[in-house]
């Protein structure tokens, strides 16, 4: 494929970097689209997995055929079924009509399944059966029925980790990948930082009417050398931030370093990395790890604070809590002790409903910031959008 070709397909599709492993994954979708391979899509959450199946639908003999994305994490696991394969009338309390699912519409076209390793294992059955015979039953009925949809999936998931932890069933995951396009991390294109921060400021300050941001030589060099944990979808979050908050649009290495919280830290997790040693990815472990840590250092902090305001009274030192929630935290009496010495009195119980109203105030936290988009919401506190659809009903958010 020419240079020419590679720009041509990056244009329509609104793709920009030059580096070479993202022109070798768009060479592949160009190449494996030709075909009715299945196509598994890789990569961490914010890389821009989308466009890849965009691509292959577009350079496939499906071209004038349907094109669905479904995002599997963001369906209820009790509907995702009927989702896919659609329903009977009858076929469960709600179902009061018939209701064709996904793989009956996009007939003749692509599906694109992104979170595929969210799915059920029940679901990922009725999958499993679909990509080899290409048959399928609608919940509530015994008529097998027929489909000619080609399926691309995609996942941010160590998907060999699921499968070792019974998540997700191999034999499905080798179908899926008979073709894989494992799309890099933003910290992997190093050279394609600058141009997408440049592309995103550049829009975000023609759309509020600001003047135009600038990166000295040494905040170039921050922005590229930085973790960038949530990928092109942080980096664009970034720059929409900087267009609306910073009155001096020239931007030195001091001020983009008020928008990269703790990036130097997650840095130095990754060059200790052991996988150079012995092969294996431990980047999510260590990025679960990491919010494990930092989000105990903010409770100790909390309860720190806590007790350095309760200190006025003039009541006498209690060893011992007797505490059923949260809020009777702030009418207890002062506690003249260390903060490791407050964790070890505190009970149980009492850990647990703090670890819960702190994950509930979170959550709302999210849901008011992102504006009730669940998905933008599920990123911003690490979880996968099933898991925070169930965290919301639980709360009764």
């Amino acid at each position: 494929m020419t240079q020419q070709d590679l720009l041509a397909i990056k244009q329509r599709f609104g793709i920009i970097g030059q580096s070479p492993l993202l022109n070798r994954n768009i060479e592949i979708a160009v190449q494996v689209a030709r075909t009715d391979l299945s196509v598994l899509i890789t990569g961490e959450s914010g890389v821009g997995k989308e466009h890849f199946p965009k691509i292959i639908h577009a350079f496939s003999a499906r071209k004038h055929g349907p094109y669905f994305a479904v995002n599997c994490g963001a369906i209820p696991e009790g509907t995702i079924d009927s989702e896919l394969f659609g329903h009977e009338k009858g076929a469960f309390t709600d179902a009061k009509a018939e209701h064709k699912g996904y793989f009956e519409i996009a007939d003749g076209g692509t599906l694109f399944l992104d979170e595929v390793g969210e799915l059920p294992l029940q679901t990922q059955v009725r999958l499993l059966r679909v990509l080899e015979t290409g048959e399928y039953l609608r919940m509530g009925s015994s008529t097998v029925r027929k489909t000619n949809v080609r399926v691309v999936a995609a996942t941010n998931l160590n998907m060999r980790q699921a499968i070792d932890d019974g998540r997700f069933r191999e034999d499905l995951y080798y179908r899926l990948n008979t073709v894989e396009i494992r799309v890099p991390a933003l910290r992997e294109r190093k050279e394609d930082i600058p141009l997408l921060f440049r592309k995103f400021a550049t829009d975000f300050c023609n759309r509020y009417q600001m003047p135009p941001l600038s990166l000295n030589e040494e905040a170039t060099r921050l922005l590229q050398n930085s973790y960038w944990r949530g990928n092109i979808r942080q980096l664009k979050n970034l720059a929409e931030q900087m267009a609306v908050i910073e009155m001096d649009h020239q931007i030195n290495a001091d001020t983009l370093r008020k928008y990269l919280p703790h990036e130097e830290n997650r840095q130095e997790i990754v060059l200790r990395n052991p996988s150079q040693d012995t092969g294996k990815d431990y980047s999510h472990e260590l990025g679960i790890l990491y919010n494990m840590v930092m989000q105990n250092r903010k409770e100790i902090e909390e309860l720190r604070a806590l007790l350095s305001n309760d200190r006025h009274l003039d009541e006498p030192p209690v060893r011992h809590l007797d505490i059923s929630t949260s809020r009777d935290l702030e009418k207890a009496p002062a506690i003249e002790t260390s903060t490791r010495e407050a964790e070890d009195i505190l009970p149980v119980e009492e850990s647990s409903l703090r670890i819960e109203d702190g994950e509930k105030e979170r959550i709302k936290r999210a849901l008011e910031i992102s504006g009730g988009n669940r998905k933008v919401a599920a990123e911003k506190v690490g979880l996968s959008e099933r898991t925070l659809y169930r965290k919301i009903k639980e709360y009764g958010l």
